[in-house]
């Protein structure tokens, strides 16, 4: 009998799973998403305009800036088509949470989320932004924007262009491993020792 418990056998299991590089697994990923969704024209699980929306919501959650492109660059809608195509309660929180957006929207604005003008559209976004404004009117939409955000960061930060705004290398041999400063003194200040 072994003296190696199942925790330990987790933890293996665990750093023999991330030995393998993170682009690497972003590129089969975004691949992946690429080929199911046959690019922006022909998303797989959504109709047009949901896709539309979720462009849309993307490129609002991460927009282009000076240092790196936008979440859609980073295929943030494809990411999540290719997910919500084989995933039917996935598919249905954004068909759903959609709907619910471009209801409220109407009701708010006379136009859908897409129709409406960029600060309509934020500050529709400012209110399902944060839990503190959770309400039988404007819960459904929390959690659907909080889908979205997280889909949409998922997204870009495992894409091509999202790893090279984080400065990722890969995994690589050192030389010397040093911790960074800023991590140790986080980490001594949070710690009860």
């Amino acid at each position: 009998m072994s003296d190696v418990s199942r925790r330990d056998l987790v933890r293996i299991a665990l750093a023999a799973a991330s030995a393998g590089t993170l682009e690497a697994h972003q590129e089969h990923v975004h691949a992946d998403a690429g080929e199911a969704s046959a690019g922006p024209d022909k998303p797989k699980a959504f109709n047009d305009h949901e896709f539309q929306t979720i462009r849309a919501l993307a490129a609002i959650i991460i927009p282009a800036d000076e240092v790196s492109p936008s979440a859609i660059d980073g295929g943030a809608a494809e990411y999540i088509d290719l997910l919500s195509s084989s995933n039917p309660e996935l598919c249905a929180i954004f068909t759903g949470g959609i709907a619910w957006l471009d209801h409220e929207m109407e009701r708010r604005y006379s136009k859908d989320f897409l129709g409406a003008q960029p600060a309509q559209q934020i500050e529709m976004l400012d209110l399902i932004a944060y839990r503190k404004n959770d309400s039988p009117e404007l819960g459904a939409g929390i959690r659907f924007f909080e889908w979205t955000r997280r889909l949409v960061v998922d997204a870009f930060y495992t894409s091509r262009v999202g790893i090279k705004d984080l400065g990722y290398m890969g995994n690589r041999a050192v030389a010397k491993f040093e911790i960074p400063a800023e991590a140790m003194d986080y980490a001594l200040k949070r710690s009860p020792v």
